[in-house]
């Protein structure tokens, strides 16, 4: 039995895989001592003010326009644990499992920095929920930002509400008798912290960001495949055309196409029938790169969220010689924007798609049979496959609008400018959502369309995603119930380790990863990478 992931925060800066490794398979959490230390200190000032009287907003105030109301005593419990009911009131349908673990790990992450003030039990009870699997039943719509999705984390630390747990929703207060866990008992300002910060919309972009690599890598052996069955003109991807041209996506996608291409017959024999390819077919490495530098913008604006303070007010110092300060870091426009950007971004992976896969079952462009069934007219082959991926495409278009420029005033017009965070990263997994189900059509057309071809020999790379389709989805040589083949398809481009089949294939892309070896290596030892390291680094698809 293999041993349990476990992941460490707290001496160091958090990338996003961390993230994705809690919770999504489920990697045991924990704090250094050092970040326990941290937390502690802050919490020590909290009572310090809490023993002074000194005023500190959601210390001993009330929230948002109520700030001005000073409390003592029992009222600062009370004001956590009514903060947390009153906050719990999403709608819609839940958060899956994965994307609330996300969430409470952000959060984490957050209050290890040492700068919220919670009691060290509520951090500990956090870190119960993810490491036995009690997952909080989130509403997904009703954050303008943050409060709604962490209010309702928070009410199942007091037994109230429901949890996802051993693959039934029930009762919280159920689930943590199960495990033999007592509901917390909230002090001063831990009900605002536990609403307050940016983990809802961080949490999210950091599961859309390992889905977004991923699919960035599919969709250029998908490209490769449609290309090459296109019969494309080769000479679009020249290397020293390419590099003319310096964006380092671009280069990374051209080098990624050449390699899958790489000892194709097809391709070869392909010279010369026409002069240029459509736009959708030679225009990949400008696409695909554009996509991919814009994903490491966001994932560099996602991390630097990851590993900030977010909470207002801020507690800075010791509890000997401290500073309380209402700030703004809660604001989440910087992942806002990101989630908003990296939405058009993957969006544009699906417009490319939808524009190849239509030329693949059209026979006066494609010179293969119509809608890629051997008996057209008695069959209607892939015909209906290319409405679907084009009411995809319009669904991303208008869910590409951006959210961040959407506005509104709240709470006694106290908080009048918001980010909308939170509702740009869950639309971006919706995208993804539809683009991969794009993709997923356009891969079950270009692999039926090496079925007309395979008297050819195909690229290294190319054949072998064919084949690894194959392996789920047998070719279309009559009509047959079509939506199960889309489905599997989806499910190989969901699968990490069918992409490293794919790419192990290529040459190329072998030398690629021993630059990441190397490269990744400079960096864990502390020292310097050259310039061409570190430009590759940037682009590290993990």
């Amino acid at each position: 039995m293999s041993p349990v992931e476990q992941v460490v925060i707290g001496e160091g800066p958090v990338r996003w895989q961390e993230v994705v490794a809690v919770a999504r398979r489920g990697a045991q959490l924990a704090l250094s001592d050092t970040a326990w230390a941290r937390i502690d200190n802050a919490q020590a000032i909290v009572e310090r003010i809490v023993a002074s009287g000194e005023r500190a907003y959601g210390v001993n105030t009330g929230l948002g326009a109520l700030c001005n109301i000073s409390l003592q005593g029992e009222q600062l419990s009370q004001l956590s644990r009514n903060t947390l009911l009153s906050h719990a009131c999403g709608v819609g349908v839940a958060l899956s499992d994965e994307q609330t673990r996300s969430i409470i790990c952000a959060a984490i992450i957050n209050y290890s920095q040492g700068k919220s003030g919670l009691h060290r039990q509520v951090v500990e009870a956090l870190l119960n929920l993810l490491n036995r699997n009690i997952t909080p039943y989130v509403p997904s719509q009703g954050s303008v930002g943050y409060l709604t999705h962490m209010a309702h984390i928070g009410i199942a630390l007091l037994g109230v509400g429901n949890v996802s747990y051993r693959g039934h929703v029930v009762p919280a207060q159920q689930a943590l008798d199960a495990e033999g866990l007592s509901p917390v008992v909230l002090g001063a300002k831990d009900g605002l912290c536990l609403v307050n910060g940016t983990p809802c919309m961080t949490g999210l972009s950091c599961l859309a960001i390992a889905d977004a690599q991923r699919l960035t890598q599919w969709a250029d052996v998908i490209g490769a495949m449609s290309f090459e069955a296109l019969g494309g003109q080769i000479n679009a991807f020249d290397p020293e055309i390419i590099a003319l041209k310096p964006h380092p996506g671009m280069q990374i996608v051209g080098s990624n196409l050449r390699g899958l291409l790489d000892g194709s017959e097809v391709v070869v024999n392909s010279h010369g029938i026409r002069t240029q390819d459509a736009l959708s077919v030679r225009s990949i490495p400008q696409v695909h790169g554009a996509t991919r530098d814009q994903l490491v913008h966001a994932t560099r604006q996602i991390e630097i969220e990851l590993n900030s303070a977010t909470d207002n007010p801020l507690l800075l110092g010791t509890p000997e010689a401290y500073r309380v300060v209402s700030q703004a870091n809660p604001h989440g426009q910087s992942v806002a924007m990101a989630a908003d950007l990296l939405a058009i971004a993957v969006a544009e992976l699906g417009s490319i798609a939808e524009r190849r896969l239509d030329r693949l079952i059209n026979p006066t462009i494609s010179n293969l049979p119509a809608f890629l069934v051997s008996q057209p007219g008695v069959n209607s082959g892939m015909m209906i496959v290319q409405y679907v991926a084009a009411s995809l495409c319009a669904e991303n278009r208008q869910l590409a609008q951006p959210a961040v420029t959407d506005n509104f005033v709240t709470s006694g017009l106290q908080e009048d400018h918001l980010s909308m965070g939170t509702n740009a990263a869950l639309k971006l997994h919706k995208v993804l959502d539809n683009t991969t189900q794009i993709l997923a059509i356009e891969y079950l057309l270009a692999a039926q369309a090496f079925e007309f071809l395979k008297i050819q020999r195909f690229g290294v790379g190319t054949d072998a995603a064919w084949r690894v389709l194959r392996e789920e989805v047998p070719p279309y040589d009559e009509d047959r119930w079509l939506a199960p083949d889309i489905a599997s398809s989806a499910k190989v481009l969901r699968s990490e380790a069918l992409l490293e089949r794919v790419f192990r294939q290529c040459r190329s892309l072998t030398i690629d990863s021993a630059r990441r070896s190397s490269a990744c290596g400079l960096l864990e030892r502390g020292l310097p990478a050259k310039n061409d390291d570190a430009v590759f680094l940037i682009h590290l698809i993990d």
